[in-house]
């Protein structure tokens, strides 16, 4: 048998990467994901619900929150624009006028208003002192 010569360095460096330990592990993880997906179960998530109030509010003011954010407050049929600061003050006022306690006051607003904007609005009318406020919902059909 020749004897071989080596020149220099004895080995030369691989340039290229060893795929083999890649796929051997990927492989693994394929039929861990294969054996362990059947067994977790859907969670549920848990809603509350809702239930009807024993009595209807005797007076609604309807807070309506627009697309370009303007305010309007709606009662009794009449329509007036408001400012986020005096809504707590004209609501105060509708509903000191009102002869009932058994009053609401309802949030409505266009589905492209900000959420936090709905919140501020909601916010400014419970540190007022509205007892009862609540945010008017479309069914989904």
């Amino acid at each position: 048998m020749p004897s071989m010569s080596s020149r220099g360095r004895g080995r030369r460096t691989i340039n290229e990467i060893n795929m083999v330990p890649f796929i051997d592990v990927m492989l693994v993880l394929l039929i861990i994901f294969m054996v362990t997906a059947p067994m977790i179960t859907p969670s549920m998530v848990d809603l509350p619900s809702i239930g009807k109030a024993s009595k209807q509010p005797d007076k609604v003011v309807q807070v309506v929150i627009q697309k370009d954010d303007s305010i309007e407050l709606v009662s009794d049929g009449n329509t007036r624009q408001q400012s986020l600061g005096s809504i707590a003050g004209a609501v105060k006022t509708l509903l000191a006028n009102s002869d009932s306690a058994n009053s609401a006051v309802v949030i409505s607003a266009d589905r492209n208003v900000k959420y936090e904007n709905v919140v501020k609005v909601m916010d400014t009318l419970q540190r007022a002192g509205v007892q009862r406020v609540g945010l008017s919902v479309q069914l989904a059909p």
